[in-house]
């Protein structure tokens, strides 16, 4: 009891524990306080591991334009949207470039191990996949994407927002030149 009488002493006659927090001394502001600090510390750790990784440089979406070049000799202008979906050394890639007469919708799960990247592609509108192999680290890559009958060249050059593709192929498609920007 003697201690009781102490601590009450010390505390201005009022223990504690018998208070509610809000009536403590700025008790919810610091609450409030602590929790946006611990979210924003959780939101940071978990925005770092996702964009952390070789692939990081090219998170987001992208859009742009530049041409396709066709295995006649003819060249068309083509607007293009790229979604790039980096998770670690992983990244998930869309990209889907279209003119008035032609479309090309290209995806892509590829893998770092250091500088080595390999992976799997798919084109939807031609309905033919295939796998991926190449090197590069810090948003500059060059990969060759081949499949039965199809191989490709294909080189990605990130620098802040600015990205160029330049693509060339052996088939129908001989390749194609993307500037894009976020």
């Amino acid at each position: 009891m003697e201690h009781l009488q102490a601590y009450r002493a010390v505390g201005g006659g009022k223990h504690r524990a018998n208070k509610p927090i809000e009536a403590r001394a700025g008790g919810w502001r610091r609450l409030l306080i602590a929790a946006t600090v611990f979210s924003a510390a959780a939101i940071a750790n978990s925005e770092s591991k996702a964009q952390s990784g070789p692939f990081a440089p090219m998170a987001g979406n992208w859009s742009g334009g530049g041409t396709v070049s066709l295995d006649d000799g003819s060249s068309e202008r083509i607007r293009c949207r790229a979604r790039y979906t980096p998770i670690g050394p992983t990244m998930e890639m869309v990209l889907t470039c279209a003119s008035d007469a032609y479309k090309f919708n290209l995806s892509a799960n590829v893998r770092a191990d250091g500088s080595d990247i390999t992976g799997s592609w798919s084109e939807a509108s031609r309905n033919i996949s295939g796998s991926l192999q190449g090197r590069g680290g810090g948003g500059n890559f060059e990969v060759v994407a081949s499949a039965a009958g199809f191989n490709a060249n294909i080189a990605l050059r990130t620098s802040g927002n600015k990205q160029t593709v330049t693509m060339r192929a052996d088939s129908q498609f001989r390749g194609a030149n993307i500037s894009m920007s976020r």
